[in-house]
């Protein structure tokens, strides 16, 4: 939904990874968008907490944590 397969096939290769399946691609993929996410979700509550419209990087970390 977010990270583009390409992208998460391209993180396994900088690992290491001489191949890697169409399944492992789509289950770190799975993973990652829904981390990112989260992230992002707790991040944007962070900032209307806060009364602020923009969401800042100390947000992102804090949500992070």
């Amino acid at each position: 939904m977010y990270i583009p397969e390409a992208t998460v096939r391209k993180m396994l290769k900088n690992a290491g990874a001489e191949r890697v399946s169409t399944q492992a691609v789509k289950e770190l993929k799975r993973h990652l968008d829904r981390s990112a996410f989260e992230i992002a979700d707790k991040a944007v509550k962070l900032a209307k907490h806060a009364k602020r419209k923009t969401v800042e990087a100390a947000d992102v970390k804090l949500a992070i944590v």
